[in-house]
């Protein structure tokens, strides 16, 4: 195997599931010899995965000094594909783009024409975590007109890659009826999940559990505090079981969480109000302190905001996940509760269909609450324990089998091997189209902003 120099552009070195796929990619792909750099527009040393802080990878920052994320706080699409540009043009007037054989480039593709036109023996692979286009809010007819040049420019620039990938085969689905008229179809590079265990700091968690251990078994949902993700689901399923089931058990809710964000707000505030309705005892903790004392009575816990060593001990005690999104890209949560040997119960639409096994490692309902307090039911009070043993078994062997950082960097290693082999004609195609593409796109951008 050859050695590679692989650059990496992405928008934001936040904390958030693309960036998270980005790190270990570029720690998996560092892991097998080879030399990355990961080129971003912002990376806060306080707000970033350890990786992008510890030294383990080498982030740079570039393309942030003219162009700010967002202008009184619109324009956010047309700011991010003008400091993309000009952290690109920055790549390319200090050469150090030459440096590189192979560019990694997820989320915005407007680097790719500048990059084709320029660099056109620089093989270019670009990873969609979903069509940007089908994620963005038309909530005007301005709006809407306002997205219309940025919908032509991502699948025009898209499919100027040397290859696409996708997260699975139900974004590659919606791909092909997002971007028709790409003639590439995307191969799938699974996202992958941390197979080690979090180890909680001197064992704190585990000596002072984050609620009372009084022997209930634990239905646990892990979600941002955002209404598409369906958590009210969880909740009028669990209201379905009995009074002496309930005594038995416990609902919690845990995820992210950010008192700025107004939808995190009113959807908590929605979901404890839907608890009272239901006559079942909520309570809310906002920091480990305050889970200690949570009544033993409570029926439904919300946990604000946790922790990775927290969210650890919840899977390492949860009797099953229950994943409420529908439609789902991909899904990350169910596999951290495979690889924790808890069964998943999850929505039966998007990548659940491709990480869950019917009955062997978890189970797929559609989003009615009689059909999951069932499944609750038969999870917590009727399975065997050899039974919960073998899908907990199940539910390791695959994830380590088909989505671990290993078994990502290999699959996105094959990819730019693949992409080595020629396509001479098409690659002088594409650099005629890619010059026509950085004019055009450039020129709309730059219009729009005026």
């Amino acid at each position: 195997m050859s050695k590679k120099r692989i650059l990496f552009l992405h928008p934001d070195l936040g904390i958030g599931g693309a960036e998270r796929l980005v790190v270990d990619a570029a720690v998996g792909l560092q892991q097998r010899g080879h030399t990355v750099t990961i080129y971003t527009s912002h990376c806060d040393k306080r707000h970033c995965f350890d990786e992008a802080r510890d030294g383990t990878l080498d982030v740079r920052v570039a393309g942030n000094t003219v162009v700010p994320p967002n202008l009184l706080g619109r324009f956010s699409i047309l700011c991010a594909i003008l400091r993309q540009v000009h952290l690109t043009l920055t790549l390319l007037l200090t050469d150090e783009i030459s440096e590189y054989d192979y560019i990694f480039i997820d989320q915005l593709s407007a680097a790719i024409p500048l990059l084709r036109f320029f660099t056109p023996t620089k093989k270019v692979l670009f990873y969609c975590h979903f069509p940007d286009y089908l994620l963005a809010t038309r909530a005007s007819f301005i709006k809407s007109l306002y997205r219309v040049p940025f919908d032509w420019f991502e699948g025009f620039t898209t499919g100027l890659a040397d290859t696409i990938v996708v997260n699975s085969a139900f974004t590659r689905s919606v791909f092909a009826t997002a971007f028709p008229r790409i003639g590439l179809v995307p191969k799938v590079v699974y996202p992958c999940v941390t197979t080690t265990t979090v180890a909680s700091p001197l064992g704190s968690i585990d000596n002072n559990p984050p609620f009372p251990n009084d022997g209930r078994r634990i239905i646990l949902s892990i979600n941002r505090f955002e209404r598409k993700k369906n958590i009210d689901l969880a909740i009028t399923s669990y209201s379905l079981l009995t009074r002496e089931q309930r005594c038995r058990s416990r609902l919690v809710i845990a995820g992210g969480y950010d008192a700025r964000v107004s939808e995190n707000v009113t959807y908590h505030s929605d979901l404890a109000v839907l608890c009272e309705k239901l006559g079942l005892k909520s309570a809310t903790s906002r920091n480990f302190i305050s889970s200690l004392s949570v009544p033993e009575d409570t029926d439904v816990l919300f946990l604000l905001s946790i922790p990775a060593t927290l969210k650890s001990y919840l899977l390492k005690t949860a009797s099953l996940l229950v994943y409420t999104p529908a439609r789902e890209h991909f899904g990350i949560v169910p596999l951290e509760a495979m690889i924790a040997g808890v069964p998943v119960l999850a929505h039966n639409s998007g990548g659940p269909l491709e990480t869950i096994q019917e009955g062997k490692t978890g189970w797929l309902r559609p989003a009615e609450d009689e059909q999951w307090a069932a499944v609750m039911r038969t999870a917590l009070f009727e399975l065997e324990e050899k039974v919960i043993v073998e899908m907990a078994t199940r539910g390791r062997e695959r994830v380590l089998e088909l989505f671990s950082k290993e078994k990502m960097a290999e699959r996105l290693d094959g990819e730019f091997d693949e992409i080595s082999d020629g396509r001479s004609i098409r690659g002088l195609v594409l650099t005629v189209l890619a010059g026509m593409g950085a004019v055009i796109g450039l020129g709309v951008a730059f219009a729009l902003g005026s």
